[in-house]
């Protein structure tokens, strides 16, 4: 129903850039970014398992997203990610491990699909935007997708609760939370903002720069064995 509320509020899905083709999917775009905007909405609940993870990646993405737009010289559309980074920044004094506190389903669901509002809204004030979004949410998009694919290939149930995210073993190795959330906060900045920069002011096409910007991070959900059977690490 949010989903649903978002698209009618913006009027669908923008026409798109794709490899240099501009595509307006018309009603089968609708669709596609109503399940677009439920997976991100499910993807961010999923990847909320560790002190201070959901905080950092939503600050980060939302911060270089508004530097982005004020680099376009789009200062209007910047204020929204402004303030989304300004509210979880105040719960972030709370959340940063050790955590105190936790944002639960309702917290980041919430924020799952707020940042999918956001990309979305970013087709229709620069096409180029939109893949920037894209980029710059791709740690948690990819290791939740990339885990999500490889359950439902090996016939897991996927709506039970597991523990088989790359950031999750990887908590796990390290012992603690903070050096995860800490380095997904650095992939954030010193890579995905770098990449999305390149798209939004140097011509870098945006499909082009999504696969750019993830082949790496698939690298590392695979090196961080997401997916796999949790008893096996």
């Amino acid at each position: 129903a949010a989903a649903a509320w978002i698209l009618a509020w913006m009027g669908g899905l923008a026409p798109l850039s794709l490899f240099g083709w501009d595509l307006d999917l018309g009603w089968v775009g609708g669709v596609l970014a109503a399940v677009y905007l439920v997976w991100l909405l499910n993807l961010y609940n999923f990847m909320d398992g560790i002190d201070g993870i959901a905080s950092i990646e939503a600050i980060t993405a939302c911060l270089s997203g508004a530097l982005l737009y004020w680099l376009s010289g789009l200062n209007g559309p910047a204020i929204l990610p402004l303030l989304m980074a300004a509210a979880v920044g105040g719960f972030l004094f709370w959340n940063f491990p050790p955590a105190k506190i936790f944002m639960g389903d309702a917290g980041s669901g919430f924020i799952g699909i707020v940042l999918g509002g956001l990309s979305l809204q970013a087709a229709w004030v620069s096409p180029p935007m939109f893949w920037c979004w894209l980029i710059l949410l791709g740690v948690f998009i990819v290791d939740a997708t990339y885990t999500l694919i490889r359950r439902l290939l090996r016939g897991d149930k996927v709506y039970e609760a597991h523990r088989s995210h790359a950031y999750q073993f990887a908590s796990r190795k390290y012992g603690k939370h903070l050096p995860v959330t800490l380095a997904v906060a650095a992939l954030n900045l010193c890579w995905l903002l770098p990449v999305a920069y390149c798209v939004a002011q140097l011509g870098l096409d945006g499909a082009l720069g999504v696969v750019i910007a993830y082949v790496p991070l698939v690298a590392l959900a695979v090196r961080y064995h997401a997916g796999d059977l949790e008893d096996r690490h």
